[in-house]
């Protein structure tokens, strides 16, 4: 499960150790207390899901969304968790993009049941913990991916980066963003071992399926393209 990516923008210390210590039984979390930092952060286009608080230094949470949806086109799940309760500030939260609203105070259980119904909406989560683009079916609790009836042996980021283009089939995954996701924004290892895993999980998937789904767009970055599956 520790694939998925939760951001968490609160600026409540306590309660966003509460979230991350929750939510990090199903996916890997990254917390942040200011508006600004939390924008930038999800601007990295990484994250699965994100908990937004809307009173929040330096920017709000109505901005940081509205800017999300219409400036960067960003489409990952948002989760508005605030005490502001009113019709109207949950309709303006949905008119800009809100995926789900939640008020404060809430139970955990409620919590989970939304991030979870989230991730399985925008296919982060299947039932189970497995994902299945077809010919791949991914185990996110055992770490295992079978093809064709045949197990696809993966070392430990192989599988992670494996899962991150399953995650976003179709679409342009940055370098950066790989290793950001993969190793962190502070690892001191070199970006170059982007071009390491690919080349390894390109091999991987090619001795046994005979398949060339990732493709290189030459300064741009990569893309698991689905059409290459069938």
């Amino acid at each position: 499960m520790k694939e998925l990516h939760i951001l968490i923008i609160e600026d409540d210390e306590s309660l966003a150790q509460s979230l991350q210590l929750f939510l990090g039984e199903i996916a890997q979390t990254t917390v942040s207390h200011d508006g600004f930092e939390g924008q930038m952060l999800g601007e990295e286009g990484i994250y699965d899901l994100v908990v937004l608080d809307l009173m929040l230094p330096q920017v709000n949470g109505y901005d940081i969304l509205k800017h999300w949806r219409t400036e960067s086109h960003l489409s990952m799940p948002v989760l508005i968790l605030t005490a502001k309760d009113t019709l109207d500030d949950k309709v303006h939260g949905f008119e800009l993009g809100a995926d789900d609203y939640l008020t404060k105070p809430f139970h955990r259980e409620e919590l989970l049941m939304r991030v979870k119904a989230l991730l399985k909406r925008s296919g982060h989560l299947g039932n189970d913990n497995q994902m299945v683009v077809e010919p791949f079916t991914v185990d996110l609790s055992n770490r295992t991916v079978t093809v064709r009836d045949q197990q696809l042996e993966l070392n430990g980021k192989e599988f992670d980066l494996l899962v991150y283009f399953l995650q976003n089939p179709d679409t342009i995954i940055t370098k950066e963003q790989i290793f950001d996701r993969l190793w962190g924004f502070e690892s001191e290892t070199a970006i170059s071992v982007v071009e390491v895993y690919m080349s390894n999980l390109r091999k991987k998937i090619k001795t046994a399926t005979d398949l060339k789904p990732i493709k290189t767009l030459r300064n741009v970055g990569y893309m698991f393209e689905t059409k290459e599956l069938d």
